[in-house]
């Protein structure tokens, strides 16, 4: 497996797709697909059923993952 340069934690900015611009602290990487999901992009809707947990069930937005090739790490608001 190559070697990632980005890691949990790390700040990075979209470079393409409909988030293109933005910017995210990055909350997991899933090495074996090269992708990794960054907090507040990508936002998707999951329809949950109600449980112990969530009685009320219901649509939940939630983070999905991203290409890491469309990401640039950032250091200190400097890309």
């Amino acid at each position: 497996m190559p070697k990632l340069k980005i890691k949990k934690g790390d700040t990075v900015k979209v470079l393409a797709g409909n988030y293109r611009g933005q910017e995210g602290k990055i909350l997991s990487v899933i090495i074996d697909k090269n992708r990794a999901v960054v907090e507040g992009i990508n936002m998707v809707s999951r329809h949950t059923k109600p449980s112990a947990a969530s009685p009320q069930g219901g649509i939940v937005k939630k983070e999905a993952a991203i290409q890491i090739s469309n990401l640039m790490l950032v250091h200190n608001g400097v890309a």
